[in-house]
């Protein structure tokens, strides 16, 4: 695969590790490696002193060209990628990724290499694929977005691990401690396609990864697959229940928890009588206004994948 001085922006986390001593070498090793195959590389720092926006103003400016766009790879977990793929959203540019998260749930969807160095040669030697992108009002998400139990959950788990450090423990410990201390169940009206529902419940998700779905062995993977909404209800149970359905959204196992149901449709609408909902995007938490409408926009996002040759 032949590229003529294309330009590739390398956008990564201060957070990421790339400083360390290790990282350093393989950082190295990238951008020489991007370099033998003829792309121009500049390094973007996503810093907490930094604006987002301003930094991806200076990255497209880098892509303007329609016929040469290059590559944007961001590194690092869920919420960088969902980040930096908003702001690719509908462009002829594609997306290239490193994964440095915990789960990578995109990455291995995509078929995109655990290893850094493969991961690297994805991007110079590999194709685009357009893949499709949910969204949550203005907001989107390439793995998953939720409402009730869950963002309380990731907030009780980001504390501990401020305090005590980055521990699997944590993700049951927080989990316990939010069921222990009062929550306020959600009374939701839900409008799946043309039909509306009145519920009850502790926790809604809604998932656009198909892989994440298939290993929690929800038959709505396929739905998320064929560009549907995909979504998760759990229906309304005293604590004990709710602490072993949390338990298994932990470990990825929500199909062995009561009460739970599925569904599919082609736009979900949720209303609220709260004047502001937080719900858990990839990973991250944000405040939004309801009504929240959920859909999925096909084909939206061009990621670099791994080259396949069909006549082997």
């Amino acid at each position: 695969m032949t590229n003529h001085a294309l330009n590739l922006s390398f956008i990564y986390n201060e957070k990421s590790g790339f400083h360390s001593s290790a990282n350093n070498k393989t950082l190295d090793q990238m951008i020489c490696y991007w370099t033998e195959h003829g792309f121009s590389v500049t390094q973007f720092v996503i810093s907490n002193h930094q604006d987002f926006d301003h930094l991806m103003q200076q990255v497209l400016l880098r892509h303007n060209d329609p016929d040469h766009p290059g590559v944007v790879v961001a590194a690092g977990g869920d919420g960088t990628l969902n980040a930096v793929a908003a702001r690719l959203l509908h462009l002829n540019i594609p997306m290239g990724i490193l994964p440095m998260g915990t789960f990578n749930y995109v990455a291995r969807a995509l078929d995109i290499p655990l290893d850094l160095m493969a991961a690297a040669e994805v991007i110079a030697t590999g194709v685009k694929r357009p893949i499709h992108v949910a969204k949550i009002n203005d907001q989107i998400y390439l793995n998953n977005a939720s409402l009730g139990l869950y963002p309380l959950f990731i907030q009780k788990r980001e504390l501990y691990n401020q305090k005590f450090g980055r521990f699997p423990l944590h993700a049951y410990t927080s989990g316990l401690d939010v069921l222990i201390r009062d929550h306020e169940e959600l009374k939701l009206q839900v409008q799946v396609d043309h039909q509306i529902y009145r519920i009850k419940t502790s926790l809604i998700f809604f998932g656009n990864n198909q892989l994440q779905l298939a290993d929690m062995n929800l038959k709505v993977a396929e739905c998320a697959k064929a560009g549907r909404v995909a979504g998760v209800v759990m229906a309304k149970s005293d604590k004990l229940i709710l602490f072993k359905s949390l338990l298994q959204l932990v470990r990825g196992k929500i199909d062995e928890a009561p009460d739970v149901h599925s569904f599919s449709a082609r736009q979900v609408i949720v209303y609220a009588d709260q004047a502001q909902l937080s719900v858990a995007i990839d990973g991250e938490i944000v405040e939004m206004t309801p009504p929240l409408k959920i859909h999925v926009e096909h084909s939206a996002l061009n990621v670099m994948v791994p080259y396949v040759d069909s006549s082997v």
